[in-house]
């Protein structure tokens, strides 16, 4: 379970955005299982996972990470991109355990949109992605949960289309988060 008051001070807030509030809400209270969407959890993160990248305060402040994004070490953060805007809005970026690093949501909210496909991202050093082998894909143990939550607080429908997404984000972030970025890792 993760303690929202808990949360909120390893983040160093006050207020965290209503979204991730009702996420861990849902993730404490509703789902049965902590298995509602493949890889992913709400955690509480204190920035070890982004000191592999940089220890500079300038690349870490900026950067809020607060759910895992996979099985093997992958995780998500917002990350303030200076433009003032409430946390809420601000992108999502998500951090690969092998590499890659890119923008995969506009906002808190249309991740939590992307989550709805019920697979791991899969993150390369070139691009980001879901995908799910119709073949070998078992539905999470509380996905319909998940779906009946998302229907009920956002009136969203499990996305059929989450690369549609990313892109989106991406056309809109990825230029001026590359070019941040680079101030502190480079891959060439």
């Amino acid at each position: 379970m993760i303690n929202i008051i808990d949360f909120k001070q390893n983040l160093g807030l006050n207020e965290i955005p209503v979204e991730l509030e009702k996420l861990i809400y849902f993730q404490n209270n509703i789902s049965s299982f902590e298995n509602y969407v493949q890889g992913f959890g709400v955690l509480i993160d204190d920035k070890s996972g982004l000191r592999s990248w940089s220890e500079d305060e300038n690349f870490l402040n900026p950067l809020i990470p607060f759910a895992q994004a996979n099985g093997s070490g992958s995780f998500y953060a917002i990350w303030n991109d200076g433009t003032n805007k409430a946390l809420n809005q601000m992108p999502i970026v998500v951090f690969g355990d092998e590499g890659g690093v890119h923008v995969v949501a506009e906002n808190v909210l249309e991740l939590l949109h992307l989550l709805t496909y019920d697979t791991e991202i899969w993150v390369d050093f070139d691009q980001t992605y879901f995908f799910k082998n119709e073949k070998s894909y078992e539905e999470s143990d509380d996905l319909a949960e998940y779906l009946k939550w998302m229907k009920g607080d956002y009136n969203f429908d499990q996305i059929e289309a989450p690369n549609e997404l990313i892109k989106t984000a991406q056309e809109k972030h990825k230029e001026n988060f590359d070019k941040w970025f680079g101030q502190y890792f480079n891959e060439a």
